[in-house]
C-alpha cells in the first residue's frame, strides 16, 4: 500500500517558537510520520534528546527516522509526566503538540475519518482501544447523539441529524462513512459554501471517539509542570474548540491571582503566575496554504515558562 504523505503544518515557526537549545530534553506530542521531530532534531546537538509520543500504532509502525536521540513511545500524549518519570526526567526544555488528525489518517479510507472515500466507519487514532464509531452510533441514545454532534461538531442541525441516524440504523447497521455521509446529507436542510454537509458530524464524532478535548485539557497542565524555566510550550490547533482550551489556559496560567480588595497581602507575596504568553497567535500564510489546503484552520500558540 502507497503510503500518504504528510505535511507539517506551521513547521518552521513551531520548532522556532521552541527557541531549541543544542543540549535541551524535548517533547513532540504527536510524532505522525516526523515531520516535526526531524526539524527539532535538526536543531539539537549530539547531547540533545527527543521524546515523541503518538497513540497510532501505524505512526510507530512507520518510522521514518532513525536518530539515537530520538526515543518514539507508542502512548497518547497524556501519558507524557508518567512516561517521562519512568524515564528519570523531570524537566524538558519544551513540548510542542500538533493536535488533530495526520494526512495519513484522514486519506486512508480503512481508517474511517473521511467520507471523501467510502471505508469502515471506524475513527479511532489507536484502534487497539476503544469502540469504534460505528459501535457507538449502533447503541447511543439519540439525545446522546444530538449532543455529541451540536458540542462537538459545532452543528445547527444536531437534533434532525440524530433523529436520522436512529431512524436509519433502524432499518440497517451504520457501518461505512459513505452511508453516514448520505445520511447525514439528507438531513442537513443548507450547506455551508464549499463545505460537504457531513463535515462538523464526522468531525463531532472523531473528537468524542478519540476524547480529543479530554485529552488535551489533561496534557496541558502536566506540559506546563514539566518545563524548565524558560522552557516553551508550543500547541497547533485546527478547530475552535481545541484553541479554545489552549487560548485560556495559557491566559489563566499567565495571570497572577487576584484577592478581594480589603486583604492584608501585598501583590509582590503572591505566587508569581506559571507562563507568560509568548507574542500572539500564528496563523499559516498564503503560501504554505496554497502548498497545503489543511493550513488553514491551523494556530499556534506558545508561551514560556517563568
Amino acid at each position: 500500500m502507497k503510503e500518504v504523505a504528510h505535511v507539517p503544518v506551521l513547521l518552521e515557526e513551531s520548532v522556532a517558537a521552541l527557541g531549541i537549545r543544542e543540549d535541551g530534553i524535548y517533547v513532540d506530542g504527536t510524532f505522525g510520520r516526523g515531520g516535526h521531530s526531524a526539524a527539532i532534531l535538526a536543531e539539537l546537538g549530539v547531547r540533545g534528546r527527543l521524546l515523541a509520543f503518538d497513540q497510532d500504532p501505524e505512526a510507530v509502525a512507520h518510522r521514518a527516522i532513525e536518530d539515537s536521540r530520538l526515543e518514539l513511545i507508542h502512548g497518547r500524549f497524556s501519558t507524557m509526566q508518567r512516561a517521562l518519570s519512568e524515564r528519570g526526567i523531570s524537566h524538558v526544555a519544551g513540548v510542542l503538540l500538533d493536535l488533530g488528525v495526520s494526512s495519513p489518517q484522514l486519506d486512508e479510507a480503512r481508517r474511517g475519518f473521511s467520507f471523501a472515500k467510502d471505508g469502515p466507519l471506524d475513527m479511532r487514532m489507536d484502534p487497539t482501544r476503544g469502540e469504534s464509531a460505528a459501535e457507538w452510533i449502533a447503541h447511543a441514545q439519540e439525545n446522546k447523539i444530538r449532543e455529541i454532534v451540536h458540542a462537538y461538531g459545532e452543528e445547527r442541525f444536531a437534533k434532525g441529524i440524530a433523529r436520522a441516524i436512529v431512524a436509519a440504523r433502524g432499518t440497517e447497521p451504520i457501518r461505512t462513512t459513505k452511508q453516514l455521509a448520505e445520511i447525514v446529507g439528507r438531513a442537513v436542510r443548507t450547506r455551508e459554501p464549499g463545505q460537504h454537509p457531513a463535515t462538523r458530524t464526522f468531525q463531532a464524532l472523531r473528537i468524542f471517539v478519540n476524547q480529543e478535548l479530554e485529552e488535551l485539557e489533561v496534557t496541558l497542565p502536566q506540559a506546563a509542570e514539566l518545563l524548565d524555566n524558560g522552557g516553551r510550550l508550543a500547541v497547533i490547533s485546527f478547530h475552535s474548540l481545541e484553541d479554545r482550551i489552549v487560548k485560556r489556559f495559557m491566559r489563566d496560567r499567565s495571570t497572577a491571582d487576584v484577592l478581594p480588595k480589603g486583604v492584608p497581602v501585598r501583590a509582590k507575596d503572591l505566587p508569581p503566575p506559571q507562563l507568560r504568553v509568548v507574542g500572539k497567535a500564528i496563523r499559516a500564510g498564503e503560501a504554505e496554504t496554497r502548498r497545503n489546503p489543511r493550513a488553514r484552520s491551523a494556530t499556534l500558540r506558545v508561551a514560556e515558562k517563568l
